[in-house]
């Protein structure tokens, strides 16, 4: 079996844990991923299959598309659902989140938090954030092509968002800094990823349609690299 399968991975579980799932539900040796998703995240996880693994290095660039859940008035320490509180502070939901929205839409800098992946001195992030050890990280350029306000909790002081990005945008970084622009705290409560390039969630298919043989073929990208 050849090709590219586009797993909705749940909530709870590694990217590393998908690969597992799908070398042993398919017993196939050679199954990689392209762009990882944190274990709190969910969404499209495109997986290559066989020599479809051929393709990693064309697959890792694409855009994508992220539907988020910004929780206002309090800021986490991992920048998400999993960190300690850090601090609290009031929230003014009525302002005019769209506008704010909007100004982020372009090329710009952001700094990766340090519970990221990214390797500064041969180290990644959060091996120095788990010691308690916060070194400076270089800012990285960024863009964001469009972003939107779905959805408004005045209530739970939520807002919910879908932002159109492109490689190495850090959602949780984007949360915070959305809140600081309207004048608060806050941090990324949930995100599911809905695109990836081409690669859209209503194409995909869950862990459990593993089992199906006939589901999964229906649903295996074939191109003519791999026959």
């Amino acid at each position: 079996m050849d090709g590219i399968i586009i797993i909705n991975k749940p909530k709870g579980i590694t990217s590393h844990d998908v690969i597992y799932k799908v070398r042993k539900k398919l017993n196939i040796k050679k199954v990689g991923h392209t762009g990882t998703l944190d274990p709190n995240a969910t969404g499209v996880l495109p997986i290559l299959i066989g020599k479809g693994t051929k393709l990693s290095q064309y697959l890792t660039n694409h855009d994508k598309i992220y539907e988020a859940v910004l929780k206002l008035g309090e800021k986490r320490s991992t920048g998400d659902v999993e960190g300690e509180v850090t601090e609290v502070k009031s929230v003014n939901v009525n302002q005019n989140i769209r506008e704010v929205l909007t100004t982020f839409i372009g090329k710009q800098t952001q700094i990766p938090p340090m519970h990221s992946a990214i390797k500064i001195n041969g180290k990644k992030l959060y091996e120095y954030a788990r010691k308690g050890i916060t070194i400076e990280v270089p800012p990285k350029e960024i863009e964001i092509y469009s972003i939107e306000l779905l959805n408004i909790n005045e209530e739970e002081k939520e807002i919910i968002f879908k932002v159109h990005c492109g490689k190495g945008t850090y959602i949780r970084t984007l949360c915070e800094d959305i809140a600081e622009k309207l004048g608060t705290v806050g941090y990324m409560k949930d995100l599911c990823r809905i695109k990836v390039g081409n690669f859209d969630i209503k194409d995909s298919i869950t862990i459990e349609d593993l089992d199906n043989e006939e589901i999964v073929l229906k649903n295996l990208i074939k191109e003519d690299i791999f026959k």
